[in-house]
């Protein structure tokens, strides 16, 4: 057993949950109000599913928009399956949660992003210089006059 509680791993099933909790509701229910989201994903994920055209448009991650057109949402425990038009062309789509790197719903400010292990490994250089200074001349030290709080009031 391990030592220490994976906090972060934690965090992420629990937002996860949430998507799903909230996808769910959605393909129930429809979108309520002006609710939509905008949900980026890596499409070099294991388990995403996308026509070929799009994978070669977006080889890394895309954007999809959830808000006046969609059919076929179907949440499942590990994903999401939806059809979203592009250019009038329907097109159906898997997403793994394990995908998903942001959700936002602009409609109420909410947002959620997920950090990887590969932004993590991507932590940027620390250069360390030494920078020799001069010591000024010190200025004499005058120290603070404390002022009782008691002459303000009335």
């Amino acid at each position: 057993m391990s030592q220490d509680i994976d906090y972060g791993t934690l965090m992420h099933t629990a937002m996860r949950g949430l998507i799903k909790t909230v996808l769910t509701d959605v393909s129930k229910n429809g979108l309520p109000g002006a609710h939509h989201f905008f949900i980026t994903f890596d499409t070099r994920q294991d388990g995403v599913e996308l026509a070929d055209w799009l994978r070669q448009r977006y080889p890394d991650e895309m954007t999809i928009v959830m808000q006046h057109w969609f059919e076929n949402l179907e949440v499942g425990e590990d994903g999401f399956a939806i059809t979203l038009n592009f250019g009038d062309a329907p097109e159906p789509l898997y997403i793994p949660y394990l995908a998903i790197k942001t959700f936002v719903d602009p409609s109420v400010e909410f947002g959620l992003r997920f950090e990887s292990t590969e932004d993590e490994e991507e932590e940027p250089q620390i250069h360390e210089e030494t920078i020799e200074v001069e010591p000024e001349e010190e200025e004499p030290h005058h120290d603070a006059d404390v002022v009782s709080l008691d002459s303000f009031r009335k």
